[in-house]
């Protein structure tokens, strides 16, 4: 019997040893990308509101509870980690996030910006995105949906496309 239990200890052993072998370092996928690669996003409203003047973009305010909304999070690990993602908002939105965390602690003025925004755009939930001109003026809201990226930023252009940034003047 001791023969047969010091071989199950012999092989547990090895196992174990090389369940860790084999391991790589994390890989961006078509999914998420590696920290490096994600997009950037703004925390102060004025640099938003500059890029969105300098570059004619909208700007996509996130107003989110990073470490404690169960649907931010899956928002930001379906949608915002992606390299799809990241190549649609490069190419048509300033990123914002204003954050309200429970654990992490921010200034005390980037809180009092978050919470005058949220009290501006009249925020009821997270995740709420709210796409706001370089006037400072809401032209959609959204929020979490289901079909990660490729769902999510095809609302998001239909949203854009119905509320253009520039209104043309109307003739009669």
């Amino acid at each position: 019997m001791r023969g047969v239990t010091g071989w199950l200890m012999s092989a547990l052993v090895v196992l174990v040893g090389i369940s860790g072998c084999g391991k790589s370092e994390p890989q961006a996928t078509s999914q998420n990308l590696l920290p490096d690669e994600m997009p950037v996003w703004l925390e102060s409203y004025d640099d938003a509101q500059a890029a969105s003047a300098r570059t004619g973009k909208p700007i996509l305010a996130n107003f989110t509870g990073s470490d404690w909304c169960s649907w931010c999070i899956r928002l930001h690990k379906e949608v915002f980690s992606t390299a799809e993602f990241k190549k649609w908002s490069d190419k048509n939105v300033v990123l914002l996030e204003l954050d309200f965390p429970r654990r992490k602690e921010l200034s005390a003025e980037l809180a009092q910006q978050n919470q005058q925004l949220a009290q501006k755009f009249k925020i009821q939930g997270y995740p709420t995105i709210v796409f706001i001109n370089s006037a400072g003026e809401q032209i959609a809201t959204y929020g979490y949906d289901q079909g990660g990226p490729e769902v999510w930023t095809q609302r998001a252009d239909e949203l854009l496309g119905i509320y253009p940034t520039a209104t043309p003047s109307a003739t009669n």
